[in-house]
């Protein structure tokens, strides 16, 4: 069955820092910083939250919805989604704006440093979610602000079971946002410094989030990722990557997966054990969507 998918699409553009962010930056000059980084490689593309969800769900099988925003600019990525077989049903787009757009910057150890103008991706709020009989699944991914807080209410008067992955839109919001988020979701997905954070700003352990949903997952990068359900802690190992050429969507593809499994009722142990499959595989390659998926490497 489909899944809606609320989040940004976005043009990525990407660049490749050959030496390492830590070198660079002097910890005790912070408040003078001023530094320049030389790029020699640079390339644009598609992406944002939304689209490299979509993406990963789509090559595994699924059937995705994504309900996002795009500008007077987003007429290519609109086609795409269509040619790859993707609804753009959602997708609405905003005139007299740009698309959503992610400068990224890695270093030679997979550090990001990531500028975002979110374009008409502010404009998401105006796209609601209503009731539909074929529709059993979503998730939030960071978007605008208000469209993340109504898109949460939305999924709950609809009776359709979310997960809410804030993201790098957590900063956005203080402790009663996110304790409400928790409340209106179904599962939360993090990375570990945003677990972090989710934990400060609502005054809520791993284990208490995970008492208040049916589960949460915390992802851990190269040592895989943690599943905390009513309380317990279970650690997923990794998945050893042929190749580490870039991380960027790793995490979007770890969370099509997720969807892909909770969909099929399985358990969020397995869902994350093929989430790991699927980033490992991802960062082998360019880009959040350059990769493809076969039975040899998702072992459905």
């Amino acid at each position: 069955m489909p899944a809606v998918i609320c989040g940004s699409l976005a043009f990525d553009t990407i660049m490749t820092f050959e030496g390492r962010f830590a070198e660079q930056i002097l910890p005790d000059q912070l408040h003078i910083l001023n530094v320049s980084f030389l790029v020699p490689a640079l390339r644009r593309e598609f992406g944002g939250c939304a689209g490299n969800i979509a993406y990963s769900l789509q090559q595994l099988g699924g059937t995705p919805l994504p309900m996002a925003t795009v500008g007077t600019d987003g007429a290519e990525y609109v086609a795409r989604l269509n040619t790859l077989g993707i609804s753009t049903e959602f997708v609405r787009e905003v005139g007299d704006t740009y698309t959503a757009q992610a400068m990224i910057m890695t270093d030679r150890d997979n550090n990001q440093i990531t500028a975002f103008h979110p374009g008409a991706m502010s404009q998401a709020h105006t796209t609601k979610i209503a009731p539909r009989a074929d529709i059993n699944i979503g998730i939030i991914s960071p978007d605008g602000r208000d469209a993340m807080l109504q898109h949460a209410e939305q999924f709950q008067a609809a009776g359709i079971p979310f997960v809410f992955d804030p993201g790098q839109g957590l900063p956005m919001f203080d402790g009663k946002d996110l304790a409400h988020f928790v409340e209106l979701a179904s599962w939360v997905t993090v990375n570990d410094y945003e677990a972090k954070l989710l934990c400060d700003r609502t005054g809520l352990s791993c284990a208490e989030i995970s008492k208040r949903v049916q589960g949460l997952v915390v992802t851990l990068g190269a040592q895989g990722c943690e599943v905390w359900v009513d309380g317990d802690k279970a650690l997923v190992a990794p998945v050893a990557a042929r190749e580490v050429v870039d991380p960027t969507g790793c995490g979007d593809a770890f969370r099509g997966a997720l969807l892909f499994g909770l969909e099929k009722g399985w358990s969020l142990v397995r869902c994350a054990e093929l989430g790991n499959r699927v980033g490992a595989h991802k960062i082998a390659f360019r880009g959040g969507q350059n990769y493809t998926l076969t039975t040899a490497q998702t072992g459905l």
